[in-house]
């Protein structure tokens, strides 16, 4: 009897390692709606921004490639739809709809969507692909999260681009550097290269 891995599936990301279930697929998606709620609470003021350096979008991205498109969408749905609803899991144990950095959660939607499908295409098996995966990621919640700051706030362009994008490029950095390093690595745990 064998015990080498089986070639990956086409398509597969690292939650299809799982047995299907649908209970599986509600477990996953739920999980990665606390897991992003519990990221944001990770939350550092930044100083002359109205959006603080949280966990959320590192954990937003990380759902989405581990989950999937579809998967990924969903629990980011779950997060938006609850947090709008009033538990307190938005950064800093904010709630509800609005506010300067609502626009970022969002971004937060779309880009798990992407890198979640990205994922499905490879783009989290080698630290070059992740780090592009990932890269446009965070560049989604910036498309969405920055003008949204700007309209919410009455920011210029200008302004809203240094108070919501500058000042959280080398964070973003350090966050991608993690993901290059985390998930290439469960891939290669589980034996399962692509």
């Amino acid at each position: 009897m064998s015990t080498a891995a089986a070639a990956p599936r086409t398509g597969a990301v690292l939650a299809d390692l799982l047995p299907a279930t649908r209970t599986r697929d509600i477990a996953l998606v739920l999980g990665g709606a606390v897991l992003t709620g519990i990221a944001a609470q990770i939350s550092v003021p930044v100083p002359g921004s109205p959006v603080p350096v949280t966990g959320q979008t590192f954990a937003a991205l990380l759902v989405g490639t581990a989950l999937g498109a579809r998967r990924g969408f969903l629990s980011l749905a779950v997060y938006t739809v609850v947090g709008m609803a009033g538990v307190p899991w938005f950064s800093a144990g904010s709630s509800g709809p609005g506010g300067a950095s609502f626009g970022y959660v969002l971004g937060m939607l779309l880009a798990a969507t992407v890198v979640g499908a990205l994922a499905r295409r490879g783009g989290d098996r080698s630290v070059p692909r992740t780090a592009a995966t990932m890269v446009l990621g965070s560049a989604l919640v910036y498309a969405i999260g920055v003008p949204y700051l700007a309209l919410s706030a009455g920011l210029s362009t200008g302004a809203a681009i240094s108070a919501g994008l500058v000042p959280f490029l080398l964070g973003d950095a350090l966050k991608a550097a993690l993901a290059m390093g985390a998930l290439p690595a469960a891939w290669k745990l589980v034996g399962r290269r692509g």
